[in-house]
């Protein structure tokens, strides 16, 4: 039979199998499938644990946000001003106070949150302490609402993974459902911090998880709703900006925004570089200073308030919610932009506990009003919306200073509930980011993560990764195509004759077998002649595999199967080439 023949007859119908082919009892299968679906007790707790941490994490963020507005409110007033003494020793003494709890209490209260809650997830088994929760909601309030530049929202996110964390201790879950928690939690915490469920549930995968099923997104989307819904509950449904629709009217409008994506990325830069440089210098001092850093950065941010720009003292929101209505010069915005980025260095370096976004919101706003409100002066016919630049500044920061592209879109859109500002975001937002990139090779939160020396895994790595498929590993056919109704002496024949070590079997239904020379000589010695292929096949099968599919699909197979036909997807009888173990190692090491 020549090579051509044997790939026509590949691709006809095989005849049916013989009765002797050996078959699965139906009921024996039955109960196999029963073991694999029936739900285990953490599966069935899973989806109602939830619920149930989404609430518990919105009252605690809640209660969070209160205790900061109470605490800032009785040392600093409800409005700061330039000039009062206050805004010096105020920061200093609180600088003092979180860094004794610190030291002697809560020393994993440190940092934003965001890598503390990475850590639990991918080294301690989910393990996040009811201490490190209560550490970070009294160590971070004190510190927001005493004048820190620093926000809630990455406190909020560990607190409800922390939260998660205990709880499902508690219960006794298993350890990988311990560590699936800990991204719960945290969802439900931003949540609750951002009144932003997408942005929140967004953020999560791109940055904390990286890859998720659907178990875990549903149990992701459930805690997150269920924190947001009790978080509005006290603070209403209505967004936390709110601006008039923007309509682009004129497509040069699109380059103003260009630019301030331009902007928005060469800032980012910068703001990392400033935090890369100064925060690791000081974790390397003695001790001793350890009791004095968070004071002086009180101390620094203090004399910035004093001196006359209060603003940048503590997350900022209603500074943002003024730019927004052009309540500020450009050139003061400019200037609230940088300080905010000196004030933040200075906070976040010391080891103060304490977040990232809300400063990054900060920044992105004031840089993007400063923009617009220059725009609108010198080019008054674009019809620019200051407050549009605001929110797209702000978006333009997010995606550019913690790449999280597709986060950052979605963020915006929550905190203003105004979807008609998306073409202007996703366009300063991908140009942010791609200049970012290119000035900063890797994201913040793994350059502290490298500071810190862990070595945990780098979500913005993970996606750039090329994905390597069958196609890219498969060698066309060259294997003989024996059919399972042939007899073993013609099978034995047709592969002495090819001097074939392994060959495929065709069997009915676009199902197939592959087998080494060895193995057919050892059924043939113990059957008869004329006994076909297909009565001494075990019952197992090559699994369907197409050209389409991970190139790591076929590892699990090769073990079993010495090589693998790829079928096409539109003529399943139809062999695109085949796979071996070689192939697929050789093409790894080849990347």
């Amino acid at each position: 039979m020549s090579t051509t023949e044997t790939t026509a007859q590949a691709k006809t119908k095989a005849p049916p199998l013989p009765e002797t082919m050996p078959a699965v009892e139906p009921l024996q299968m039955s109960q196999i499938d029963m073991l694999k679906i029936a739900p285990t007790r953490d599966e069935r707790l899973f989806l109602v644990l939830s619920i149930f941490i989404g609430i518990i994490s919105g009252l605690l963020v809640v209660s969070f946000r209160v205790a900061i507005n109470w605490i800032q409110t009785l040392t600093l007033g409800s409005a700061p001003q330039a000039g009062l003494l206050r805004l010096i020793f105020v920061p200093m003494i609180m600088g003092a106070v979180v860094a004794a709890l610190v030291q002697f209490f809560f020393p994993a209260a440190r940092g934003s949150g965001v890598n503390q809650t990475k850590a639990a997830l991918y080294i301690y088994n989910g393990y996040i302490s009811f201490k490190t929760v209560i550490g970070k909601f009294i160590t971070s309030a004190l510190a927001i609402g005493g004048g820190f530049s620093l926000g809630p929202e990455d406190p909020s996110l560990q607190i409800g993974a922390g939260v998660a964390s205990v709880i499902s201790r508690r219960l006794g879950m298993s350890r990988q459902r311990l560590r699936l928690f800990a991204p719960v939690g945290a969802a439900a915490g931003l949540a609750a911090a951002f009144n932003a469920p997408i942005a929140a549930i967004l953020f999560v995968i791109e940055e904390v998880i990286g890859r998720w099923s659907a178990a875990v997104l549903g149990s992701v989307v459930l805690s997150a709703i269920s924190s947001v819904v009790v978080a509005r509950r006290f603070w209403g449904s209505e967004p936390m900006f709110q601006i008039p629709s923007v309509t682009v009217t004129d497509s040069r409008e699109l380059l103003a925004y260009a630019v301030l994506g331009v902007i928005g990325g060469l800032a980012a830069s910068i703001f990392s570089h400033a935090l890369g440089y100064l925060r690791p210098r000081l974790r390397n001092l003695p001790r001793w200073t350890f009791f004095v850093q968070s004071p002086i950065a009180g101390l620094c941010v203090g004399l910035i308030g004093f001196f006359g720009f209060p603003q940048v003292m503590g997350p900022g929101y209603e500074v943002m919610d003024r730019a927004m209505h052009g309540q500020f010069l450009w050139t003061t915005l400019m200037a609230l932009a940088l300080l905010k980025i000196l004030a933040t260095t200075i906070s976040f370096s010391s080891g103060t506990p304490g977040g990232m976004f809300a400063p990054t919101l900060f920044i992105g706003a004031m840089l993007g009003a400063s923009i617009g409100t220059f725009e609108k002066i010198h080019f008054p016919y674009l019809h620019i919306t200051v407050g549009a630049y605001a929110l797209v500044g702000m978006g333009v920061l997010f995606a550019a200073f913690l790449r999280v592209p597709l986060t950052s879109v979605f963020m915006v859109l929550e905190v203003s509930g105004n979807y008609s500002i998306i073409l202007p975001v996703i366009l300063a937002n991908t140009i942010a980011y791609l200049v970012s990139r290119s000035l900063q090779p890797h994201a913040i939160f793994e350059v502290f993560t490298h500071q810190d020396g862990l070595d945990l895994p780098s979500m913005e790595e993970q996606r750039e990764e090329v994905v390597l498929h069958l196609e890219d590993g498969l060698r066309p056919l060259s294997v003989p195509v024996i059919d399972a109704g042939m007899t073993l002496s013609a099978a034995a024949a047709e592969l002495d004759a090819k001097q074939a070590e392994v060959f495929l079997v065709q069997l009915p239904g676009h199902a197939w077998y592959s087998m080494t020379r060895a193995e057919l000589g050892t059924l043939a010695a113990v059957s008869a002649p004329e006994t076909v292929v297909a009565s001494v096949l075990k019952p197992d099968r090559i699994p369907l595999l197409f050209p389409d599919l991970p190139l790591d699909s076929a590892l699990p197979h090769l073990a079993r199967w010495p090589i693998l036909p790829i079928l096409n997807r539109a003529r399943r009888g139809t062999i695109e080439g085949t796979v071996t173990l070689a192939d697929v190692l050789s093409r790894y090491q080849a990347t």
